[in-house]
């Protein structure tokens, strides 16, 4: 599976706090987001199912 590439709106004081997340963790501001995404994906899917394919949508939708 190839990258994909995301724009993203984010709160001036929440990419600040991000960048010292980051820091922190001796990641890139990228890194640190693309493990806070698989970190909520896992969360979502161990509380509700594995999601295999994006027209698994409409089964989540009625949660």
């Amino acid at each position: 599976m190839s990258n994909k590439n995301l724009s993203l709106r984010i709160n001036e004081n929440l990419l600040h706090k991000l960048h010292i997340l980051s820091d922190y963790e001796m990641r890139s501001v990228n890194s640190e987001i693309l493990i806070l995404i698989r970190e909520a994906v896992e969360k979502f899917e161990n509380e509700h199912g594995k999601v295999e394919h994006l027209t698994d949508i409409d089964k989540f939708r009625q949660l």
